[in-house]
């Protein structure tokens, strides 16, 4: 008989899949942090700094106050130290070493111009002599960023207009020839790949194409908890021929089984035989880009809770704000909060709050006055700022008031 699972049950199987349900540590141990990005497999990359670059995010939603430097030392550390890769993963990701094999069909279809933006496949097959030219400068001058490549003399614009030598950079990129080796700033600064990832990596077979998607699939079948086809293929970006495929593959040998949600129309999965938590009790704000809710559809889906990024959105036609962080409170998406990390003036600033249907009663509050201070202290702020006008707004500056730090 096929598994059947209520909302409640599907929403405490992913929440627990994703890492949540313990409370935040004191002091995170580095092994607290590695198995939490195994766990995910995928931590998406932004540039947008409005609150803290995004990637930095999802560890503190589920470990609490962790060091930054322990991720940065994790993804762009001494070789020794390394445990994560940069590559497209789901978009710009940060993923675990062990999926590098798992990615070398995607670097292989980079190379033949394959699932990359068209521009850029067009520059690789019209501009050989530039990506020459650049893998050679890597070659001999070793870590690199594209401004000390770029022949122009203009600055670059958006991504569109990058240099040659830039395109030249992702180009090869894509394709595996070269890696991020490390960032300055934002900026991605490249070198060979056998100059930074392990030779452990680089030396292990190269896995079929339709194995190595099976591979990525039930990866996101297990970071996931419950999930249909299209939010696996998600995950990883697959294509729905892709994931169709592996999909087939995993239900034959029993590595995924299949189950149903209740008032989901499609098809559920989950990976093997799942343990569903009693109960989850935990708070936490969330990054737009966190894996829990990037996919919007399934979001909807599971928590009854519709999201959308409005920074591109001009501000009058906003309706939550600039950079809104869903706050998660026991088992649901119970508020979304507006939030900028002031640094000039040392503060986290909360421009605004708005409370989902069901509500936040005195102890949601509570919890989101805790995960605030908690934030601002980890961002090295020194006090949260309440800008609210809303009778939200009234309700968590008592919370704040009487959760203040001594």
């Amino acid at each position: 008989m096929s598994l059947a699972l209520s909302i409640p049950q599907a929403r405490r199987l992913a929440l627990s899949a994703q890492g949540f349900g313990k409370p935040p540590e004191r002091a995170p141990s580095l092994a607290a942090i590695k198995r939490t990005l195994q766990q995910l497999g995928v931590v998406q990359i932004d540039s947008v700094n409005a609150l803290v670059r995004s990637h930095y995010l999802p560890l503190f939603s589920r470990l609490g106050d962790y060091p930054q430097a322990a991720l940065e030392q994790l993804a762009w550390g001494k070789p020794r130290q390394r445990r994560l890769f940069e590559y497209w993963g789901h978009e710009a990701s940060l993923l675990p070493l062990e999926l590098y094999p798992l990615m070398r069909w995607r670097m292989a279809d980079a190379a033949q111009g394959r699932g990359i933006y068209r521009q850029l496949a067009t520059f690789g097959r019209e501009r050989g002599e530039v990506i020459d030219r650049v893998l050679a400068a890597v070659q001999q001058q070793g870590t690199l960023g594209a401004g000390s490549l770029s022949t122009r003399e203009e600055r670059a614009g958006p991504w569109w207009d990058w240099s040659e030598e830039k395109l030249a950079l992702e180009w090869l990129f894509a394709a595996g020839e070269v890696t991020v080796a490390g960032r300055r700033g934002f900026e991605r600064l490249y070198d060979l790949p056998e100059r930074v990832v392990p030779a452990a990596v680089l030396d292990q077979p190269v896995p079929a194409e339709a194995e190595a998607q099976q591979g990525l699939l039930l990866h996101a079948a297990t970071a996931l908890g419950v999930a249909t086809e299209q939010d696996l293929r998600d995950y990883f970006r697959l294509s729905p021929q892709q994931s169709k495929a592996a999909l087939a593959e995993l239900l034959a040998d029993g590595r995924l089984q299949a189950c149903t949600v209740q008032g989901w129309k499609q098809p559920a999965y989950t990976a093997g035989t799942p343990r569903i938590p009693r109960r989850i009790h935990t708070s936490a704000l969330l990054s737009p880009f966190d894996s829990l809710v990037w996919e919007r559809a399934r979001t909807e889906r599971l928590f009854d809770f519709r999201y959308r990024l409005e920074i591109y959105t001009p501000a009058h036609k906003r309706v939550y704000g600039y950079y809104v962080l869903p706050f998660l409170y026991q088992e649901r998406i119970a508020a979304r909060v507006d939030l900028r990390a002031e640094r000039a003036h040392g503060r986290l600033a909360v421009h605004a709050v708005h409370e989902e249907q069901a509500g936040l009663d005195e102890q949601g509050y509570l919890a989101l006055a805790a995960n605030l201070y908690r934030l601002a202290t980890w961002l090295g702020l020194e006090s949260v700022q309440l800008n609210c006008p809303r009778s939200e707004g009234n309700r968590l500056r008592q919370a704040l008031l009487s959760g203040a730090p001594a």
